[in-house]
């Protein structure tokens, strides 16, 4: 495994550009295997997660060439249906969580899939039931081999229907709609996801010949046809990655210009960190983040202590809870961090107190931030990175830190962010990866 030393408490100053947007990437690659014809996706991240996708493609018999930067071609045309009981595929299935979303487009298509319970973050139970009850309701017939811990998926076809879906499930939204974008008849989702990744997803199939109709809301009307051909799409810059890059510029008193953020997406998470004290400024297509010595935590118009909590969109990402709390450990004010999803995504929080950082976790879900103000910096330690997000969220501490900090375990950093020592050693940090 790899780590990174870093030195804290540099400034940083200069411009950084988000990457593709990882969520969107893994929903939109699975989506390739609905034509036998040629699809090219632009502004594709290169990291673990992603690669590995790609990997798992390959294996299933895509084509895939590289055609630029960022760019590639995917052509499924032919298929090896076979594979899918192999140990490789099965050992390329269970290590990231993105495999899941095979399932909608094999079904769609081929009338079977084999998915093993599939890995990614350890940040408590990530329930599958909402992608299988739905293909359920579209006709397919799930079973669970206990001992081959894999589900089996066949149909003899899928047949349109009204569902009303028991969670917004971004990546259980996403199986769906593949599936009954060819399906028979009319398929109706109702509380479907609605985050940008599911409306990017939905115009990159409308432009393969899908029908779908409330595009953008959460309800969706989905007309199955025969067939999909092929079509050019570019992914949306990752507006996780944005959201660190404010919340990094706030704790270690930097200025910051985030360029071609796609603002229009980015929803309320702006306005999240300005809650937070942040200054933010929107420049057309960037976001401004000035130095800032002290940002000073809102409270709700009652005086009452302000709460950030996560919800499905358009509320604030859970993705973002981390880079949040983190910011919150060095504000003028205290805030409840209210993780609503998953129950062990707070379990960092330890690393940042060993820091110095003032937190006391209520419970699984909530922890209380009393801020220092900047008054008594946090101190470097050496931690691991739990996930993905957390690990950002660590790396962001230890560079607003007094002295070295050691982070372990950052492959799971790789998962979703792309040379992210690289990008931020330009602006300025101090960040050695060792092998």
């Amino acid at each position: 495994m790899s780590k990174f030393q870093i030195v804290g408490g540099n400034k940083l100053n200069g411009e950084i550009t988000p990457q593709g947007a990882k969520n969107e990437a893994l929903q939109v690659l699975c989506a390739t295997l609905l034509t036998q014809d040629e699809v090219i996706i632009s502004n594709i991240p290169d990291i673990r997660d992603v690669n590995k996708l790609i990997e798992l493609l390959k294996f299933l018999g895509v084509r895939v060439e590289k055609k630029g930067e960022g760019t590639y071609s995917f052509c499924a045309k032919e298929i090896f249906l076979d594979r899918l009981l192999s140990e490789e595929y099965r050992s390329l299935a269970i290590s990231l969580r993105g495999s899941i979303m095979i399932v909608g487009p094999l079904i769609a298509r081929f009338h079977t899939a084999i998915n093993p319970i599939p890995g990614g973050d350890k940040i408590g139970r990530r329930r599958l039931d909402t992608h299988y009850i739905g293909l359920e309701k579209l006709g397919a017939e799930v079973e669970f081999d206990q001992k081959e811990s894999h589900y089996k998926i066949s149909a003899k076809k899928l047949k349109g229907c009204y569902m009303l879906l028991d969670e917004a499930s971004v990546t259980g939204t996403a199986n769906i709609i593949m599936a009954s974008s060819m399906a028979e008849g009319q398929t109706i989702i109702f509380n479907a996801a609605c985050e940008p990744y599911i409306y990017q997803l939905c115009c990159m199939l409308q432009k393969m010949g899908a029908i779908i109709d409330g595009v953008g809301s959460n309800l969706l009307r989905i007309t199955g046809v025969k067939e999909l051909k092929g079509a050019s799409h570019k992914l949306l810059p990752d507006m996780i990655e944005v959201g660190s890059f404010i919340g990094l510029a706030a704790m270690t008193s930097s200025q910051i210009r985030i360029k071609d953020v796609n603002v229009i997406n980015l929803g309320i998470i702006p306005d999240v960190f300005r809650r937070l004290g942040i200054k933010i400024e929107i420049k057309g297509d960037d976001i401004l983040v000035p130095q800032q010595e002290i940002y000073e935590v809102e409270r709700f118009m009652d005086g009452s202590i302000m709460t950030i909590s996560d919800s499905p969109w358009p509320g604030f990402t859970p993705d973002l809870i981390s880079i949040a709390l983190v910011v919150a450990t060095q504000a003028k004010g205290s805030v409840l961090i209210h993780q609503k999803m998953f129950e062990s995504r707070l379990f960092f929080v330890d690393k940042l107190i060993d820091m110095g950082a003032q937190i006391i976790l209520c419970d699984p879900h909530r922890a209380t931030v009393i801020g220092l103000e900047k008054k008594y910096p946090l101190r470097g330690v050496n931690m691991v990175s739990p996930d993905i997000r957390a690990g950002v969220a660590l790396l962001i501490a230890a560079l607003s830190a007094e002295g070295v900090s050691t982070i372990d375990n950052i492959e799971q950093i790789d998962r979703g962010y792309q040379k992210i020592d690289e990008r931020l050693n330009k602006l300025g940090a101090n960040i050695i990866r060792i092998s």
